[in-house]
């Protein structure tokens, strides 16, 4: 393959996701905030990463960790104030790191002054920026679930039989995207923040702003009675005008980064990443919620195998590079944490963490790093369900306990699954907090092994999963001989046993090797060619005739020696 696609800023990029609540705590009240991001950006830098993508710090009432606005113009004050936005995005810039933000314009908080207004007066414009609707005797208009459990209408206090519609929590009213001033206001929003110097967004809940409203009872899929609503409103037809409006009037004029987090069908991928598509690239979930099944409840997890596993990535991968640009990822704030997701208990170790950086870190496209996914953070036990803080996780108990499990049984599941699991603090040193804050009270637990795993200690030791995270962030830096390959080389699949996933990236006469024997067992992989290795995670025999010995949990990159004549 020859370097014939156009090279982008963000293309280039390594993308650090920061959850700020948790990040750090510059002013002793528990809570992360914007200036502890400011003093921890020397670290960042140093890390390799050159974008910042930031978990909601608007204005919130923090009934979903933020993403329920009540003012897209201001900061919450438990973040900090907007001079200290400004400051970030420049002191960012001057380190050569760009910001990305949350766009969140599916839904707004029920305390949004468009919201409150819309409740007080039925016959404001405001009432139109919402999906209010009748229901059947008192009763809703249908018996749809939200993504977060219960029905997704909710009654109109002090108005009899009617409901207004909320895909999440109740507290977060679905906006009414047929409404065009509801499209121009949200367009006029993006503007104002590129124009601040903001790098992009990364876009929530985007494929759900289309609705096709029903009314009725649906046949249920689950213990309570009602129905998964992504049917009626995920992806629907007549979206695309939208999405193009929004690309035209806004990130196109700004050479914004957008990374919208949507589930694309193949025929339609190359309208959502393509050389005009609506966004830069979008997330894949189908190998990050391999352990799930499709109604979303954690305590139902799939027995996945490591061939699903490989097949999906593979799958994913080349038809991703055939229409466009990924966005590569192993956690996020809505997802545990990988080596708890991905890896036997007896096998959750610095070796298994390097392995899965490997893997993710190889792939086409533009990764995103989770906070304390580079020291190798992992899933934390809590004593019982009020330790956790995450909206979802107290609906999955619930629901894990109508389906008949004890509260045992149940708080396991929330350990393995817990979107807390990746919002507990950022485990900076072996003091106080892990390092994140010196308050004797913060939001969250902080995990235990903070005294083994943090940064101050992998910093110093050469054979940290740190330090091996860096190893492969260089490969991707100006400095590397391997920059044009590592990120724009073609993925192609190498033939392998079901538990080793190998691949090639290949760009003019250069190429790269990936091997990942993701098992607990040596295995060995055939290939023609002569490679001399860059990076492993093992110490790896010596290759003879053209076979590789995996020991277990080997994850390694090789390069190919050209032949001389």
């Amino acid at each position: 393959m020859k370097l014939t696609e156009a090279k982008e800023w963000w293309k280039e990029s390594v993308v650090y996701q920061i959850y700020p609540r948790s990040f750090q705590d510059s002013n002793g009240d528990g809570i992360g905030d914007i200036r502890g991001i400011i003093e921890r950006l020397p670290y960042l830098a140093d890390l390799g990463i050159n974008v910042v993508w930031l978990c909601p710090v608007y204005k919130s009432p923090m009934d979903d960790g933020g993403y329920d606005i009540s003012d897209y113009y201001q900061i919450d004050p438990m973040f900090g104030t907007m001079d200290d936005m400004d400051e970030l995005i420049e002191k960012a810039g001057e380190l050569g790191i760009k910001i990305l933000m949350d766009l969140v314009v599916n839904h707004t908080s029920d305390e949004h002054e468009w919201f409150q207004k819309a409740l007080a007066n039925p016959k404001s414009k405001y009432r139109d920026y919402y999906i209010f609707r009748e229901g059947i005797n008192g009763n809703p208009p249908n018996n749809w679930r939200s993504y977060f459990g219960g029905s997704a209408w909710e009654p109109v206090p002090s108005e009899s039989n009617m409901f207004y519609l909320h895909a999440f929590s109740k507290k977060q009213p679905d906006l009414n995207w047929e409404n065009i001033a509801v499209r121009n206001e949200c367009i006029q929003m993006i503007n104002w923040w590129l124009e601040k110097g903001l790098g992009g967004f990364r876009i929530d809940a985007i494929l759900n702003l289309k609705k096709r409203i029903e009314y009725g009872v649906f046949p249920a899929n689950g213990e309570d009675g009602l129905v998964f609503i992504g049917h009626w409103i995920l992806n629907q037809p007549g979206i695309e005008e939208w999405l193009n409006e929004i690309d035209e009037l806004t990130f196109k004029k700004h050479n914004a980064f957008t990374v919208a987090e949507a589930d694309v069908p193949e025929e339609r991928l190359s309208e959502y990443i393509g050389e005009n598509g609506h966004f830069r690239m979008v997330f894949d979930f189908s190998y990050t919620d391999i352990d799930t099944p499709e109604t979303g409840e954690w305590f139902k997890q799939s027995k996945w195998t490591v061939k699903e596993l490989k097949d999906k990535i593979m799958i994913n991968e080349l038809i991703t590079q055939r229409n466009g640009w990924g966005a590569k990822y192993l956690e996020n704030h809505d997802q545990p944490r990988s080596i708890n997701k991905y890896l036997p208990q007896e096998y959750q170790d610095d070796r298994s963490k390097k392995m899965l950086a490997v893997l993710f870190m190889m792939l086409h496209g533009t990764p995103f790093i989770y906070q304390g996914q580079e020291i190798g953070m992992s899933n934390i036990r809590m004593d019982s369900i009020t330790d956790y803080n995450d909206i979802a996780t107290h609906d999955q108990y619930r629901r894990a306990l109508l389906s008949g499990m004890s509260p045992d049984e149940a708080l396991e599941w929330m350990y393995r699954r817990s979107r807390d699991n990746s919002r507990t603090p950022m485990q900076w040193t072996n003091q106080k907090n892990a390092g994140f804050s010196n308050a004797d009270e913060i939001w969250l637990k902080t995990n235990p092994n903070y005294h083994e795993i943090n940064v101050e200690q992998e910093q110093m030791d050469e054979t940290s999963v740190l330090n091996f995270y860096k190893k492969l962030i260089y490969l991707r830096s100006d400095f590397s001989k391997y920059k044009e390959v590592t990120i724009y080389g073609e993925l192609v699949p190498v033939e392998s046993s079901d538990t080793v996933i190998a691949y090639k990236r290949i760009i003019d006469d250069k190429e790269l090797l990936i091997v990942v024997n993701f098992s607990d067992a040596e295995d060995q992989l055939f290939t023609e060619g002569c490679y001399e290795q860059i990076i492993a995670n093992v110490e790896l025999p010596k290759i003879v005739e053209n076979k590789f010995i995996l020991p277990a949990y080997t994850g390694a990159v090789f390069s190919k020696i050209l032949e001389v004549e």
